[in-house]
């Protein structure tokens, strides 16, 4: 896997395949980054790397004008591992060769993020931000007129997959640039399943029998972030493809139009996510519990799985994680349920996030010339698979080398087995209120506090 020229070939038309279903789904992106924080790395960072170079002749001659300050907002905290270092590499870069130009990063957690953004949007935005190409994040943001329109001809040649751009586009119009092609995973510690002659379940009947020997054995079955709401909507979107097959973005876009989510598929997924959490497949407290904390359970080996998508795969390159077990994350999807028409390899994967330029930048054009720096397929879409944060929204094929890890190797081959792909998860395909109200009741119907008929009775209101 990732040597050959064929290799190369299909795995660029797959990619080219499943994002043009993710368009017709009609939905963008909602994933989270690492939160984790360390005294290295505030929440409000500035870079200035490879300013103490500016003595230099080479450096004096790419100095172009006078200092320019460029401000970028980021959900990405953790600027060591994963796509906060990528991000990280490429701001010092750009600082390097233009050392006119610094670079202030604040980085928050994503549900931190999203809260101080609305107070930017009235106040006025940063140079350059991380967006989301759905309907539940981006309608709004670009009805207020605060994102600056880029132009789509600069990045003909910039190996963007086929569809990636039109969850950033209102009215023909490009407002933002995706960075991910996302999938939804099960993480398991392959070591700890051999070790306990445990095997990868093929249905989710065997899933849940198999949590219930791990949980038996004093271990927790499957490390899931409740606390935050948007992981338990990716995985009942993961469910309802399952249950419901190619059939599901239908179902979620007409319970979206009406308000009205009594459709049998949507009762179905939800009762197995309460089913779920009921037989003990979750931590004690998931329901609380963030994203840092229940990946810490997983790396620490408390766990013996972990949900989440596949921009986490830099989990089996960061060596903050002992070796014993990032040289053993694996990965599988979610398996096929009793009498579902979703099959082994209809998946949930769509774009990612990515970034955008404020409208009313006082220094839009080096805004724009750094994110056209960014998303050089050699630098944005490289690094990140170089550093095995999972696959780019831009065609990385002519990256890989044969020696990537176990891990990215397996999410490639899931993505080339791919028969269909879901689109944006439930939460972000509608507006902002449902958005609010399905992160906020999930939790509330996962631990049984609130019936299955109530919340979706409740998120129905919420689109009304």
């Amino acid at each position: 896997m990732g040597g050959t020229k064929n290799e190369e070939k299909l795995i660029a038309a797959l990619l080219v395949a499943a994002m043009s279903v993710s368009v017709l789904a009609g939905c963008g992106n909602n994933k989270k980054e690492s939160t984790k924080t360390d005294a290295d790395s505030k929440t409000n960072t500035s870079s200035e790397a490879g300013n103490d170079k500016e003595d230099t002749k080479d450096k004096e001659d790419d100095s172009t004008g006078d200092e320019v300050t460029l401000k970028l907002f980021s959900n990405l905290p953790d600027r060591k591992n994963g796509q906060g270092l990528v991000e990280q590499m490429i701001i010092d870069e750009y600082m390097d060769a233009n050392p006119n130009v610094k670079i202030e990063v604040e980085a928050l957690d994503e549900e931190a993020y999203k809260t101080k953004f609305k107070a930017y949007a009235m106040d006025g935005m940063p140079d350059v931000v991380s967006i989301w190409g759905q309907p539940s994040f981006l309608d709004e943001v670009l009805d207020a007129g605060v994102l600056a329109e880029l132009n789509e001809s600069d990045y003909a040649d910039y190996k963007f997959i086929s569809g990636s751009l039109e969850g950033f586009k209102k009215d023909g119009k490009l407002y933002g640039l995706p960075r991910n092609t996302d999938i939804m995973l099960i993480y398991y510690n392959q070591k700890m399943f051999e070790d306990n002659s445990w095997e990868v379940p093929a249905t989710y009947e065997d899933l849940m029998t198999l949590c219930g020997t791990i949980k038996d054995a004093g271990i927790t079955p499957i490390a899931m972030d409740g606390g935050d709401g948007w992981p338990m909507a990716c995985f009942l979107t993961d469910l309802l493809v399952k249950v419901a097959g190619t059939e599901h973005s239908n179902i979620i876009s007409n319970a979206i139009s009406t308000g009205d989510f009594s459709a049998p598929e949507l009762k179905s997924a939800t009762q197995l996510l309460v089913d779920s959490a009921a037989a003990g497949m979750f931590q004690t407290g998931y329901d609380s519990q963030d994203y840092g904390t229940t990946q810490n359970l997983f790396t620490n080996g408390q766990a013996a799985m972990y949900v989440m998508g596949s921009w986490d795969a830099s989990m089996a390159l960061n060596e903050d994680i002992a070796e014993d077990i990032r040289t053993n994350i694996r990965a599988f999807t979610m398996p096929v349920v009793k009498d579902g028409k979703g099959g082994a390899n209809d998946i949930a994967a769509w774009n990612g996030g990515g970034y955008a330029v404020s409208a009313n930048s006082a220094v839009k054009d080096e805004a724009i010339k750094f994110l056209n720096y960014m998303y050089q397929p050699d630098k944005l879409s490289k690094y990140g698979w170089e550093n095995g944060v999972g696959m780019s929204a831009q065609d990385q094929s002519e990256y890989m080398t044969g020696n990537e890890t176990e891990l990215q190797k397996q999410i490639i081959e899931i993505l080339n087995n791919a028969t269909s792909v879901s689109g944006t998860p439930i939460n972000d395909c509608g507006p902002s209120a449902f958005k609010t109200a399905i992160e906020s009741e999930i939790q509330g119907v996962s631990n049984g506090s609130t019936s299955v008929d109530d919340f979706l009775t409740t998120i129905g209101a919420a689109c009304k």
